[in-house]
This record gives C-alpha cells, sequence and structure tokens, in this order.
C-alpha cells in the first residue's frame, strides 16, 4: 500500500531525532476567552469558517470508523507517546483505534529537514498526495504550500466522497474499470440512490489518510502532549494551515504562545465533538458547518452553567 511505501521511504530518508519537551500545566477552558466588539454567537461562527478547510466543493470530512496512527524517525518512548494520546482522543469521538502492527491510515514523520523530506515523498509517491479522484485532496496549489512550508508542522489529507448506503467509493480513481471497459459507464462507480432529495445526499466525505511532517527545529517550549493534541487536531479534521486562530482559546496557537493552551481546549473539543456529531447527510453546501458551529455554542453554555453551580 502506498502509506507503507511512505513509512520505508521515510525511514530511509532519515535519522532519530530531538523530542519536544515538558512544560507546566496551563489549560484554557472556553469560558476564559476575552470577546470584545463581538458578540459569542460571531465568535464561534469565525471560528468554524476560519479553521474548517474542506476539498472544494466538498462537505467537511472526517474519519468514518476508525484510525490507526503511526509515527515515524523518532525516539520509541515519544513515538508511543503521541500514538497513544492520539488514539485516545479519537477514542472519545467513538473511532476505533488501531490495533498493534495496523497499517497507519495518520502517519507523523518527524524531520531536521521537513522541506526535503516532503519534497521526496511527493515525488516517490505523487498519487499518495494526489489520488486522481474528485474531490479527494485541496489540490496543486495547496500541495506546494504543503512542500514548500515554514511552519512547525504541516499536513496533508486525502479524503473519499463515499456512499454512506454501502460504503463504496462514489468517484473514480484514473484507471478504473469494471466489466469490459467498453463503454463509459464501466469506468464510473455504479451508485443506487435509496431516496432521491434536494436537501439530503447519501454521499459523504471520509477521510482515508492524513501525513503529518513535523519540523523538530521549531519545538523548543511545546511538551509532547501538547504536540499529540496539535497533531490530534489536525488529524481528525481538515484543519486551514493558514487560518489565523490568535482570537480563539485552541491548541492550534501552541506554536506562537505554548502557555496559552497545554491541552486541547473547550473549543477544540467542541469543535471535533460537532464534526463527528454531524449528520453528514444533508446537502446544503456548509450544513455540517452549522452544525459544528452549534455544538461549540452547547459547550460554553454548559460550561457556564456548570460554574454557576
Amino acid at each position: 500500500m502506498m502509506i507503507e511505501f511512505l513509512i520505508a521511504a521515510t525511514l530511509a530518508m532519515s535519522a532519530p531525532q530531538p523530542q519536544p519537551q515538558d512544560i507546566p500545566d496551563t489549560s484554557t477552558r472556553l469560558e476564559d476567552i476575552e470577546v470584545t466588539g463581538r458578540p459569542l454567537e460571531a465568535l464561534i461562527r469565525e471560528f468554524v469558517d476560519d479553521v474548517a478547510a474542506p476539498n472544494a466543493g466538498r462537505n467537511l470530512a472526517r474519519w468514518d470508523r476508525g484510525v490507526c496512527v503511526g509515527a515515524a524517525n523518532l525516539q520509541a518512548e515519544t513515538a508511543q507517546y503521541l500514538v497513544d494520546r492520539i488514539s485516545t482522543v479519537a477514542e472519545d469521538l467513538d473511532l476505533r483505534p488501531g490495533q498493534p502492527g495496523c497499517t497507519p491510515n495518520i502517519l507523523i514523520i518527524a524531520s531536521a529537514d521537513p522541506t526535503t523530506l516532503t519534497a521526496e515523498l511527493i515525488e516517490r509517491s505523487p498519487l499518495s498526495f494526489r489520488p486522481g479522484g474528485s474531490g479527494m485532496d485541496r489540490g496543486g496549489a495547496r500541495l506546494r504550500d504543503f512542500r514548500d512550508s515554514d511552519r512547525p508542522v504541516r499536513w496533508w489529507a486525502v479524503s473519499i466522497p463515499t456512499d454512506s448506503e454501502t460504503g463504496q467509493r462514489a468517484v473514480r480513481l484514473p484507471g478504473d474499470c469494471s466489466g469490459n471497459c467498453g463503454s463509459i459507464y464501466n469506468y464510473a462507480p455504479n451508485i443506487s440512490v435509496s431516496s432521491a432529495s434536494r436537501l439530503s445526499t447519501q454521499i459523504v466525505d471520509d477521510l482515508n489518510r492524513v501525513i503529518v511532517v513535523v519540523d523538530v527545529n521549531k519545538l523548543e517550549g511545546v511538551s509532547a502532549l501538547q504536540l499529540a493534541d496539535y497533531v490530534a487536531m489536525v488529524s481528525l479534521a481538515q484543519i486551514d494551515p493558514t487560518a489565523d486562530t490568535e482570537a480563539y482559546a485552541t491548541i492550534l496557537n501552541v506554536f506562537d504562545a505554548p502557555e496559552t493552551a497545554q491541552t486541547l481546549t473547550d473549543w477544540d473539543l467542541a469543535y471535533l465533538r460537532g464534526l463527528y456529531g454531524s449528520q453528514r447527510t444533508q446537502a446544503l453546501p456548509g450544513a455540517n458547518r452549522s452544525e459544528v458551529a452549534s455544538t461549540i455554542r452547547r459547550a460554553h453554555r454548559d460550561a457556564r452553567r456548570d460554574d454557576a453551580d
């Protein structure tokens, strides 16, 4: 499989790297945000709009059943910690974590020269990053940004439009055909529509693999827990790497201000729970973004109610 090839290529190109350091607990709660000049409702909606990064023309993707997390080019203890922590976050979202020896669909790679590493991985296995199916990735410009970025952590996600009734892929890949391949109809997946509606759809978007590259030169001041939760956030949801999140209490700020969040914040957890609690069968564009925003609002109200009690 392609992901196994990437693991082998990574190990061949890299050597063990330094590890993130521990810092004191400075967790942040949702209600600690000071809202100036904007109502909370608007702030929540802006947060969802800012960080969400679905593929063009598609709704937000998420993992469907389970994840297998792998880590390469890290000391064994640190790699195991990252795998275990991300798997725990996934399990809390009702995903099934992979057993030891599973083939990773979330692969974390550490490197002291991440741009060279990323460029070589793309060159060696381009279909791992752009499989060629409609709606499966964010396009060539975004891939170049992933390759050339100087961010401490960069990530690339591949998702698949899927028939929610059967679990089968709903897009054609280059080279696909069925039967005698003598007709154009033999090249496209056959989808039996159970109920036609402009308001609902049985085609949903499932994450298929996520590749995360960590620059070990830029981990100073960041603990293993902070790194693990940052990677969990960007590998369990489609997060925009260019989003400006300074106004929000989120683990996504950890490399700019490590003291602001030691772990996933209430904002982050509400976002993930909203994503994994959404119906996904609503056909209207942005429908599951609205569900995510509603979940964050409920989390905020619940937090304030608990404090009042």
